[in-house]
């Protein structure tokens, strides 16, 4: 029976849900450049256009970490994650029977292959996801996520802000979710980061506080007076716009960092208290949950340093067996150490004698120490401090 089992999953072809398919004049930003040159300038130098695994370290070290810890096919783990980085893959799951093909290593002319190693989607998150979205799907349950909360325009059809806009090229429809209501589409895919235990590792749809500020405030920057295509009208002129940039900075951008926090500090009897405020709409830090601040404290008596002490604020995760491991394989965290959105967080160290002031510097790690070196991280960037605030306190 298992022979006959084994020869009916061998000869099975694997047909997975598809998302609509993009016409090949529309797969890549250098299709797009010819109108929006500056907006794919931006977007070149975002997060987005290296999501794909190929273009970050980190994410090609976690899929293949828990391709071996899971025991999955490598590429049944990369279309698990292009739900979210690779949302416009042809083929969106894979199942028994592919796994049986790759362990008889006879996989290499299977849809799962061919998908996953299409140039179509070598630039991850480009032009023709977010603005080929019809519609967005918050009604449906938060394990949805990526792919599986949106449905696409038809090939041809690109979706923006502009009511008005038009181009011979191909058919442009707005929509509210790229205007006014943008953090619906951040959301998307920046919510419910779930382990493959079904732990929420970051969830910043729900720790995001309603503010003054939404995501594209920060990480698309103000508007200016710019140019969103170059197409030229009747008269000869360009169209004037309000743009944004498409670098979408984040947490690997230094200048993101600079009083993204607020420092306070006094003497209290025999203990300095450290208050750091957040004025931001989420958590922080956020995103990975293996992100970190570090608060760095050193005494000093006159101009000479004479102790130091280094607080981390991350979170630790547990496999089975309570063994250390990546948030995405985790059953278990630590508690919560991240500042939150609109809140603060107090810490207390102790004074010591002859210390005459005291000097604080908060820093922000894309990776702590523990999953970096899991990993095997090598890359400067994933250990790399980036300087929040500081302060200097004189002691009584």
């Amino acid at each position: 029976m298992r022979v006959v089992l084994i020869i009916v999953a061998i000869v099975t072809a694997l047909y997975a849900a598809k998302v609509v398919e993009v016409s090949k004049e529309y797969q890549t930003s250098q299709k797009c450049k010819s109108c929006h040159l500056q907006i794919v300038k931006d977007w070149e130098q975002s997060w987005h256009s290296k999501s794909h695994y190929l273009k970050d370290e980190y994410f090609r070290a976690t899929l293949e970490y828990v391709a071996r810890k899971t025991r999955k096919s490598l590429n049944s783990v990369k279309i698990e994650c292009a739900t979210c980085h690779n949302p416009r893959i042809s083929v969106t799951s894979t199942d028994l029977d592919y796994e049986v093909k790759v362990l008889m290593k006879l996989d290499k002319d299977s849809a799962v292959n061919k998908a996953t190693q299409n140039s179509a989607i070598s630039e991850g998150i480009n032009c023709v996801v977010c603005h080929n979205i019809d519609k967005i799907h918050d009604d449906r349950d938060s394990s949805h996520r990526g792919m599986n909360r949106v449905s696409w325009t038809k090939s041809g059809t690109m979706v923006g802000p502009f009511s008005d806009a038009k181009s011979p090229y191909h058919k442009i429809e707005h929509r509210d979710f790229m205007d006014e209501k943008s953090d619906q589409l951040c959301f998307v895919c920046h919510a419910n980061d779930k382990s493959v235990e079904g732990l929420v590792f970051t969830d910043m749809q729900s720790e995001y506080q309603k503010s003054d500020k939404e995501c594209i405030d920060c990480h698309m920057g103000p508007k200016v007076s710019g140019v969103a295509a170059t197409l030229r009208s009747v008269d000869g002129e360009t169209k004037k716009r309000d743009v944004r940039s498409h670098t979408f900075s984040g947490a690997h951008v230094q200048k993101m960092w600079s009083e993204a926090l607020n420092l306070n500090m006094w003497q209290k009897d025999g203990e300095i208290i450290i208050v750091l405020n957040n004025p931001q709409p989420h958590n922080i830090p956020s995103g990975f949950g293996s992100r970190e601040l570090i608060v760095d404290v050193t005494y000093k008596k006159g101009d000479k340093d004479i102790d130091s002490k280094s607080i981390s604020l991350t979170r630790y995760y547990k496999r089975k067996r309570a063994k250390a491991t990546i948030p995405h394989l985790a059953v278990e965290a630590s508690e919560d150490m991240s500042i939150p959105a609109l809140g603060k967080k107090v810490l207390k160290v102790k004074n010591i004698a002859d210390a005459t002031s005291i000097n604080v510097k908060v820093y922000y790690r894309l990776v702590n120490d523990e999953v970096r070196s899991i990993l095997n991280l090598k890359e400067a960037i994933w250990s790399t401090k980036s300087l929040i605030t500081s302060e200097n306190l004189r002691l009584k």
